[in-house]
């Protein structure tokens, strides 16, 4: 079974049971997929990574040894691999979320209803310097506290702080015009805003208060200001957009030379009409984005930071298929 594959059969399912003799040192997560939830565990084989939360009821079953030699089985997979331990938040980067907390409420993210906390400037370059010898990238991305001009100031004070290590930094926030020069000015390399759902019906739906073209435009902003191959956006695969809508969005991202992030629904409590999409799905819109990454001449392998960089809670199209 080629990789592509097996991958998008896996995180069809996104979850997994862990047994075994390793210790096991469940990533916790205050942003993204999984946030507030058990942890997840990163599986390593020589073709990729995977990141899977933790669910004793998954119909996945991980079962590892004390030397991080893993096995992963369940319908359809049988693959042997390692435990790949995260840094902060995923492996060889130092991923930190600025701002635990939001002020908005978007549908399918459990962010605000965790605890708030502010992390300080002093806070985070000592998490940083804990880890330099071991991480490749910094990523700092973010919720919304007080209010997203607060909130980028922050991120701003961030990089430039952060810059002094000498690391690739990426950084991915709510954004307002002008941002993406104050954080290329600040010294990041890469960003992410991302435009969550494939349709502005279904965005407004899951994001009241949010601004859907507005973000279009400052991606687009961005690319001539970080260039081509260091723009970035997610946008979430199972929202109820149609493969037509969905197709149609990862033509638009490639189309002004943004790299689309194609994020399976994680399903939540807020959700219980949607279900995660199917392997088949997964695969399908990944093999359309690499075809329109190819036609716009983007190319994902470049990335040096963030999500693109990491891939283990996606099928990334042009590296995995």
């Amino acid at each position: 079974m080629q990789w592509g594959t097996l991958k998008a059969l896996i995180l069809a399912h996104g979850t997994v049971r862990l047994k075994g003799t390793y210790r096991f040192h469940p990533e916790q997560s205050t942003a993204g997929p999984g946030a507030g939830g058990m942890g997840s565990i990163f599986f390593s084989t020589p073709e990729g990574r995977i990141r899977l939360s933790i669910d004793e009821h998954s119909p996945l079953l991980l079962t590892a040894d004390a030397d991080s030699t893993a096995h992963l089985t369940g319908p359809k997979i049988d693959v042997y691999g390692t435990i790949e331990e995260a840094v902060y938040h995923c492996p060889r980067q130092a991923f930190i979320t600025l701002s635990e907390g939001c002020i908005f409420s978007c549908q399918y993210c459990a962010v605000p209803s965790l605890p708030k906390h502010i992390k300080t400037t002093e806070e985070v370059t000592k998490m940083i310097a804990a880890v330099a010898d071991e991480i490749d990238a910094i990523s700092l991305t973010s919720g919304v506290i007080g209010s997203v001009e607060e909130d980028e100031a922050r991120a701003i004070a961030m990089v430039q702080a952060v810059a002094e290590f000498g690391i690739p930094v990426g950084v991915s926030i709510y954004p307002v015009p002008g941002t993406p020069q104050r954080l290329k000015d600040a010294g990041a390399c890469e960003v992410k805003f991302n435009i969550e759902a494939a349709t502005s019906a279904i965005f407004r739906e899951m994001c009241p208060g949010l601004d859907y073209e507005g973000t279009w435009t400052i991606l687009e902003d961005s690319v001539s200001i970080f260039s081509r191959n260091r723009v970035y956006s997610n946008v979430i695969l199972g929202l109820g957009e149609t493969d037509a809508e969905m197709k149609a969005c990862i033509h638009r991202l490639t189309e002004i030379g943004v790299i689309p992030v194609i994020r399976p629904l994680n399903p939540s409590p807020g959700l219980p009409e949607l279900t995660r999409p199917s392997a088949e799905r997964i695969l399908q819109m990944a093999e359309f984005a690499r075809e329109e990454l190819d036609n716009a001449g983007l190319d994902p392998t470049q990335a040096k930071t963030m999500c693109t960089l990491c891939g283990g809670c996606d099928l990334v199209a042009g590296r995995d298929v």
